[in-house]
């Protein structure tokens, strides 16, 4: 994509540059539809995955905006429920380019803008919008009135962008409060919840508190949603694991809290049991990938990249029909190595590791066989992902394969399993 070669790839938190370029487009973000606006650290993919499902369930048009892609840029902008063309994509971003002129923007930024266009033009009931980074000032956080914002679990990441403190970072998500709309917030540690509470008591955003408005729970293998208006009786979500249930009590608070009489409760069930997401406990089924294992070996994926995705994925694991575990784990200098794979301990047998390929920055893979050894965790390095799930199959044909440790890898697996090529961005640009 040009676009990388002309402007900056990498994170500036500002909101400056797209006040300017969206004044000169005509203010696009002014004329959307009602807009759903998620940020947090873990799961806003999700949340918005069983939102969207759910409003589309009820026949509703929906709009949605997410990021980093994994295969394909254009992931990331559906309009109406379709994701958008080759030629509209183009054709928007070489409008911004021109508005923009010499003008310094991020690649984040530019692509935002087009995408306010694109949604702008076509008529939808709802714009679901996931914050890249941060929230208070992220590209996204230019919407001066949401309806619904939603903030789901947060925990330690980015912190050289958002500060080093649970507190900090959770004062940077909190930003997306805004006064008069409700803030639909999920579970989170005490200190967290106080301090978004302080937030949302200063700018005047209503909150609807998990576990204290509202619960999200399982009882007999269904999920049960309770809050003011009364208890949901429901399927469980589509999506893999059990931090999932707190996901789909995040999206059934926000479509409730819309008080929308079209959407109705079977619409809210119909969405939970029909929504996908790509590498977020997903089974890979047939494609290439298969090839290089046995039969008899399952093989998941999923994108959790930090401590607290890998204390839910390894609770994931350890609650699915007992199989030996072998990972195959590839992560980013930003994160924090150790803080991940620390929860695996005791419940994998052996870890292969991989340098992300086509990633600048990717760990290389004997630095990341270092750490799992320091935490006590058996483990070597491969140089392909082929021979790392050669080498996974030969310890074990029965064996539970679980490739993760990033989005950026996920996104790698996804191409080669399905036999296409990837969009040309990586880094902090596909942030």
């Amino acid at each position: 994509m040009r676009l990388l070669s002309l402007h900056p790839k990498i994170i500036d938190l500002t909101l400056d540059r797209m006040h300017s370029i969206l004044a000169k487009l005509g203010h696009p973000e002014r004329k959307l539809p009602p807009v759903i606006h998620i940020a947090g650290t873990n799961g806003k993919g999700s949340t918005l995955a069983m939102t969207r499902s759910i409003l589309e369930a009820a026949g509703l048009k929906v709009h949605t905006y997410t990021s980093p892609h994994l295969v394909r840029f254009h992931e990331r902008i559906r309009v109406a429920g379709e994701l958008i063309s080759e030629g509209a994509l183009s054709t928007l971003l070489e409008e911004c380019e021109a508005v923009n002129g010499a003008e310094p923007i991020t690649f984040f930024e530019i692509t935002t803008a087009a995408a306010f266009l694109a949604y702008a033009r076509s008529p939808a009931d709802y714009l679901i919008l996931e914050v890249g980074l941060g929230g208070r000032l992220d590209a996204t956080n230019v919407i001066e009135h949401p309806q619904v914002s939603v903030i789901t679990s947060i925990g330690l990441d980015h912190q050289q962008y958002l500060g080093e403190t649970i507190e900090e970072i959770a004062r940077e998500k909190a930003g997306i409060l805004k006064r008069g709309s409700i803030g639909i917030v999920g579970a989170q540690s005490p200190e967290v919840r106080d301090e978004i509470e302080r937030i949302a008591l200063r700018v005047g955003a209503p909150l609807s508190i998990a576990n204290q408005d509202w619960q999200s729970y399982t009882q007999h293998g269904r999920l049960v949603f309770q809050d003011e208006h009364g208890l949901l009786d429901l399927p469980l979500p589509a999506l893999q694991g059990p931090h999932q249930i707190d996901n789909a009590g995040n999206a059934i608070a926000a479509v409730r809290a819309l008080n929308d009489t079209r959407i109705s409760d079977e619409a809210i069930a119909q969405g939970l049991k029909t929504v996908t997401w790509l590498a977020r406990l997903q089974n890979l089924g047939a494609g290439h990938l298969r090839e290089f294992v046995s039969a008899r070996n399952e093989v998941w994926l999923d994108g959790g990249h930090n401590g607290p995705a890998g204390v839910v994925l390894a609770q994931a694991m350890r609650q699915m029909p007992k199989r030996e575990l072998i990972m195959i784990w590839g992560m980013l200098n930003t994160k924090h190595t150790g803080g991940f794979i620390a929860n695996f301990k005791g419940s994998v047998a052996h870890v292969i590791t991989l340098a992300i390929p086509d990633e600048a920055n990717a760990i290389a893979a004997e630095e990341l066989t270092r750490v799992a050894l320091e935490h006590g965790i058996k483990a070597s390095a491969a140089a392909t992902l082929e021979q790392a799930l050669e080498r996974a199959a030969q310890f074990n044909p029965n064996a539970r394969i679980l490739i993760c440790g990033s989005l950026y890898l996920a996104g790698y697996v996804l191409a080669l399993h399905e036999g296409v090529t990837p969009s040309a961005v990586s880094g902090a640009a596909k942030r």
